[in-house]
């Protein structure tokens, strides 16, 4: 609730000037405050704040100002087809603009659903009007470079950004960059559009123009490109190479490896060396685990070894498979998406604690999917890359210029 009235306040404030009175009484009026808001002089009302709370509707808030019941249900069926009362929700905030006579007659009822509009039912005619503003949005553009200091999250929160950034980032390098294994002073730049309300109330990320990371010595840029006009928009490298790969590079969001795919290795459970023809990735049980491509559900059932288990076949050459889940989430057969929830993390089957054994196939053997080059998605069409090349050279240019790169 106090977070809504602070922001009444705010945008109040947005509108607010001193002004100096030229009527006689000088000495009340050069310090008075002139407050605007939401198109309001609203020194001119007594004005009532507050926000929606429990059990509050329309009728119960305009009835407190002397209307009786046949006046709410009159004022809630004119403005109707603009303003419909039944979807003001709880914590929202409102105004009451009265006038300042003894009557202390209701003027105007505003109401704020969001940081973007806002609803004004007028009273002083004989039929109340309702009507819907909408704050204009401002796309400020900015690009900011530094060096890691902790989580991605954290070291652009002290450069004042918002936490989605960090979220596009990672959607966009997830592919290339485990940003679990990123170093303390890894530099990186950005480039950003944020958005402003009334070009000032700052409402956050909205595009990611490009940037480059410095990841186990390499600088890694990305910049947007869409290869025809109906195609989606894919971030590449300055050289034109996809950042997205076939397979994302693990299948949980987080990544912390106990165990790797090892031709003699001695097993927790069975106390003997053998091979471990797959990666352990421990998580807490319940863990979502991913899919890490596009494809099909080959087998979804249990056996003594793997415990709960999917494989799921990618083409003719791929297959992934996911062991000893608490939970199967799909059935034979089905198609799933890359990056679908198919499982959650336990510890069926030959498994000491809760993880997920992933193996990974190349032409019916099993291999190291960590040493694995994958093939990348949506490859540069040659016809397209000298277009691309010339269009993101001012782009590499600022970003290399604010990080300091000759």
């Amino acid at each position: 609730m106090k977070k809504y009235i602070s922001l009444l306040l705010i945008i109040f404030s947005l509108f607010s000037c001193k002004k100096e009175s030229d009527t006689e009484d000088q000495s009340v009026k050069k310090s008075e405050v002139i407050r605007y808001g939401f198109g309001f002089k609203l020194n001119d009302f007594t004005v009532i704040q507050d926000s929606i709370r429990k059990d509050d509707t329309f009728g119960s808030i305009i009835q407190k100002q002397n209307l009786g019941t046949k006046q709410v249900f009159d004022v809630v069926a004119q403005i109707k087809d603009t303003f419909n009362v039944k979807l003001m929700r709880l914590h929202k905030p409102y105004l009451m603009l009265l006038s300042k006579d003894k009557t202390k007659k209701l003027q105007y009822f505003v109401y704020q659903p969001d940081q973007r509009s806002y609803y004004i039912v007028d009273f002083n005619d004989s039929i109340a009007k309702a009507t819907k503003k909408i704050l204009p949005i401002t796309i400020k553009r900015r690009t900011i470079a530094g060096q890691l200091d902790g989580s991605l999250s954290e070291t652009l929160k002290n450069e004042g950004v918002a936490g989605s950034l960090s979220a596009k980032l990672i959607n966009v390098y997830k592919w290339s960059i485990d940003f679990f294994k990123s170093k303390k002073g890894d530099k990186f730049a950005v480039t950003f559009t944020e958005r402003y309300i009334n070009d000032t109330i700052y409402d956050g990320v909205d595009s990611l123009e490009c940037a480059f990371f410095e990841y186990k010595g390499k600088r890694i840029y990305a910049f947007p490109f869409q290869q025809n006009k109906v195609g989606k928009i894919d971030y590449y490298d300055e050289e034109g190479k996809a950042l997205k790969n076939f397979f994302l590079k693990a299948p949980l969001k987080s990544i912390n490896i106990t165990s790797r795919f090892s031709k003699r290795r001695f097993h927790p459970v069975q106390k003997f060396f053998k091979a471990h023809n797959g990666t352990d990735y421990a998580a807490p049980h319940g863990t979502p685990i991913m899919s890490t491509a596009n494809g099909v559900v080959e087998l979804a059932g249990y056996t003594a070894g793997n415990g709960n288990h999917v494989k799921v076949k990618h083409d003719r050459t791929y297959s992934t498979q996911y062991l000893h889940m608490s939970r199967i989430l799909v059935r034979r057969g089905q198609r799933v998406t890359q990056g679908q929830i198919i499982g959650r993390v336990g510890s069926t089957g030959l498994a000491t604690g809760p993880h997920v054994c992933y193996r990974f196939w190349k032409n019916g053997k099993q291999v190291d999917a960590l040493r694995l080059k994958l093939p990348n998605s949506s490859p540069m069409d040659s016809k397209n890359k000298p277009k691309y090349l010339e269009l993101i050279k001012p782009l590499k240019r600022e970003l290399d210029s604010i990080a300091g790169v000759k």
